[in-house]
């Protein structure tokens, strides 16, 4: 390529030379008639071609007559002084260019397609999400190179969370390994029946109970899942020691009893400040988003059947960011390795993919 641009820089040249011992033979007045006129040739054409690309040879010819012409005419020539300096830059850039670094390796391709088909299959999926997904498949990957190859893919970021009070958060991340935290939330059937679904979740390891679903919750009715809670736990039941709650009427004196009766004491959080319980929120914002905004309920039975199927799949295989994208259930001491191949599985009656090691 070298070659080729110097012949054709010498060609230029001979036939620039032979062209200059021409015009000695003309007339000064014959001279300056094809200076005028190349002049406003010049001037039309400037007015249809506004970023003419001169190749290397003409470049040069014209960076060296530049350097003839007095120092007014320069400035008004086909390109600038500042051009014919952006040119040497070029050059020398091209002379000293340095060896890229290595930097990290590139991320497998097969790798970066699961990324982009996890995130397309499960649109309610953030960055976040995926990378516990990955995770749990045994694939070491940072979460921002998750979120920027979702980005790529045109897939969006994910909702950002509420603040939580700065006191609580103490301490719940203090007493977490014996914090159990309860809530009510209600859902809407086919018919327009409300029903509601009481549950109580684990704060160090995230594993939630749905304790019951019924359409007339009572006092009496809540301090009796209560119980069934106890008794589920059994010997368990002696490393909670608190119970964060909010102030409805159905927990009253008798569903305290329940848990004081084990050691556990009940923590009411203040007045309209459901912050307070974020654990228990944030749990009632994903059955809500992933399970029973999707699906259509028909009576009582069939919703128990659903939240117990998502607290199932919650328990066993949803990844928690404040658990190192681990399930609630995982073990902390076995690292995955990648599989060979991963299959999909429907769970919660078709509505999340669960990805597994194909067998």
């Amino acid at each position: 390529m070298i070659k080729s641009v110097l012949t054709r820089m010498l060609y230029l040249f001979a036939t620039r030379v032979f062209a200059w011992l021409a015009l000695l033979c003309r007339s000064t007045a014959a001279k300056n008639v094809e200076i005028l006129i190349l002049r406003h040739e010049v001037a039309v054409l400037r007015r249809q071609i506004t970023a003419p690309k001169p190749t290397w040879p003409d470049r040069a010819q014209l960076a060296a007559l530049a350097r003839i012409l007095p120092r007014a005419p320069r400035g008004h020539r086909l390109v600038t002084p500042r051009t014919l300096l952006t040119w040497h830059q070029r050059l020398i850039k091209q002379k000293w260019t340095q060896p890229t670094s290595p930097g990290r390796p590139p991320l497998p391709d097969d790798l970066r397609a699961l990324i982009v088909q996890l995130g397309s299959e499960n649109h309610r999926w953030g960055a976040r999400r995926v990378h516990g997904e990955l995770r749990r498949l045994g694939h070491r990957i940072s979460a921002s190179t998750v979120q920027r190859i979702l980005r790529s893919a045109g897939l969006g970021p994910p909702p950002r969370r509420h603040p939580v009070r700065r006191e609580w958060a103490t301490f719940l991340r203090a007493q977490a390994s014996g914090v159990l935290a309860t809530d009510v939330f209600h859902v809407d059937t086919v018919a327009l029946q409300r029903l509601y679904a009481l549950f109580v979740m684990e704060v160090r390891t995230r594993t939630v109970h749905i304790l019951g679903v019924t359409a007339r919750p009572s006092a009496t009715w809540a301090t009796q899942q209560a119980r069934q809670l106890i008794w589920q736990l059994g010997d368990r039941g002696t490393n909670f020691t608190h119970l964060v709650r909010d102030r409805d009427a159905k927990f009253t004196e008798a569903f305290d009893a329940v848990f004081a009766s084990e050691g556990i004491t009940a923590v009411k959080i203040p007045p309209r400040s459901p912050n307070c319980n974020p654990h228990a929120e944030r749990f009632v914002r994903s059955v809500r988003e992933e399970c029973t905004d999707r699906i259509l309920l028909f009576d009582r039975g069939h919703t128990e059947r659903v939240l117990h199927d998502y607290a199932k799949h919650f328990n066993a295989h949803r990844p928690h960011q404040g658990q190192s994208q681990l399930a609630p259930h995982d073990d902390p001491d076995v690292i995955p390795l990648p599989p060979v191949r991963v299959e999909r599985r429907l769970a919660v009656a078709g509505l999340i993919n669960e990805y597994r090691r194909a067998s």
